[in-house]
Formats: structure tokens, sequence, C-alpha cells
């Protein structure tokens, strides 16, 4: 018999310990699980390696509200609203985080590895960069059939996995509408995978549309319409500009009012506003 893995946010982050490895899905200013990084804050989960392929403000409000000790990630941005996010370039220059130096492809293949279940992944770009000088978990070696110089990228294994899609049924089959970025990567390097979703389907519509199912029977899903909020959520609404800015005008103001202080993910809902909600869907039908 299946069974349900329907699931609350405080419970889906009550089993991540303080220290822990977790990915963040999603890229720059769309596709973040924000119903979790909120509840991350409220329930203070600190000394956390957070790993992201293309990161936005989402992992600058937990580097705002401290509980970030390692980053791993080819960058921390608001796109066009701010190239390098704030806390982020605080901490960098102040030597408060550790940082992975990294592109994007690194990510991916460390994230392979782990996947893989092999202890490092070859890298042939980077050669006569400083990426192994000033990196820990990157040597430069020389492969074993044909000699050639690569780096060898240490595997990236995640306790769990977080990242927000359209839809999922209440048995863990997640359906994108996109292309999903690049979750699936997170999702199989990771010893536990939590979706958030706007939508919660029966498991004939499932069926219906099998080519929309990019991961099939997850650990938990998390029921959370506008779960993104204030990123957007591809093919549902555009990102709350309005809300970055005020984000990048007042990190910690901002945190403390939208990220802290909201009880629970329907309060948030509540507190935003369903005009305002809406208001995003508009604006994407609207093409602005």
């Amino acid at each position: 018999m299946r069974a349900s893995v329907l699931t609350t946010a405080e419970e889906a982050v009550a089993g991540v310990r303080p220290g822990a490895t977790i990915g963040i899905g999603g890229v720059i200013n769309s596709g973040h699980p924000m119903a979790i990084v909120r509840e991350i804050v409220r329930q203070g989960i600190g000394d956390l390696h957070v790993v992201g392929l293309a990161s936005g403000l989402e992992v600058d409000m937990l580097i705002t509200a401290g509980l970030v000790r390692r980053l791993s990630t080819p960058t921390v941005s608001a796109e066009t609203l701010q190239p390098i996010a704030p806390a982020y370039r605080r901490a960098a220059e102040a030597g408060e985080i550790e940082i992975w130096e990294c592109d994007e492809g690194m990510v991916y293949a460390a994230l392979q590895a782990a996947a893989q279940r092999v202890p490092f992944a070859p890298w042939p770009a980077g050669m006569g960069a400083s990426f192994a000088q000033i990196n820990d978990g990157m040597e430069e070696i020389a492969a074993p059939f044909g000699g050639r110089r690569v780096l060898a990228l240490r595997a990236i294994e995640l306790d769990v996995a977080f990242a927000h899609a359209a839809r999922a049924d209440v048995y863990g089959n997640v359906q994108v509408d996109g292309s999903g970025f690049g979750d699936r990567a997170l999702a199989q390097a990771a010893r536990r995978v939590v979706y958030t979703v706007d939508r919660i389907i029966p498991n004939h519509e499932v069926r219906r549309r099998p080519e929309t199912t990019v991961i099939a029977g997850v650990d938990a899903v998390v029921h959370a319409p506008f779960g993104a909020h204030p990123f957007a959520a591809p093919g549902l609404h555009i990102h709350d500009e309005d809300h970055l800015r005020r984000y990048l005008s007042d990190p910690a103001g901002y945190v403390a009012e939208w990220v802290a202080g909201p009880a629970s993910h329907w309060d948030y809902v509540r507190r935003v506003g369903a005009e305002a909600l809406h208001g995003l869907e508009e604006g994407l039908h609207a093409g602005s």
C-alpha cells in the first residue's frame, strides 16, 4: 500500500540538525522553497553548509539570520536588482563564512559524484587558475587514462535537498512547469528530498501527464501555495520586485518582519495579502 508523504514545513525542517549540509533549489530570483527557508530561520537551525546551483536572496536571508557556516554555490545574486547580495558580500569580506569558490559546472559535477556514490568527480576546466589552491575539496591530478591534468572535485553529499515545484500528489510524485532548473541534481545527491508545492493533485492527474514528473516518490511534500514568494514560480507567478527591493534596502529588518516574524507559511500568506499575491499571477499573464 502506498502511504502519503504529505507533511508540514515545521515537520519537514524539524529533522534538520545544526551543522547539516542542505541543498536549496531554484535559480536566483525564481523557484526557491521559501516556506522552508522561513521555517529554518524560525527554528534557528544554524552552522549550515548550504549548496545551491545559482543562489539568490533566499541564501542571503539565511546569512543575514546568522545560520550559514559554509556556502557552495557559484553566485548569490538578485539578478538585475543587485549583482552581489548584501549579506553574502559582507560575510565573505569579513571572513565570517567559508566559501567554496566554484563555477556552476563544478557544483553539478560534485553533486553527480555524490549521486553515483563515488568520492570525487574529474573536472576538465580550471587548470592554471587558483581553484585548487584556495579551496579544500579540489585537487589537480593526472587522469589515470591519458595523463591529462584535471581537477578532482570532492563529492558533495546532501543531508536534505529542499526545492519548490508547481504540484505533486500525496505520494511524492513531483511535477514542474518549465525546466525544473537543477533541482534534480540536488535531489539525486541527497539522503532526503523535500518539495514544497503550490498544488496537491490526485494521482490520476500525475498519470495523465507523466512526462512532467521530474522526481517520483520524494520523501516529503509540503502544500505551500505561493511557497516560492517573493521569488517567481515558473508557470504560476512572477517574482515580487517590491519585496525583493525591501529586503535589499534593509536585510535585517526584512528578515525580522517577513522571514522570522510570521508564525507559519499561512500566516505569511495572510500578511502579504491575496490582492498582492494574485496580482503577480496577472503580471505573468500580461507578459510583464
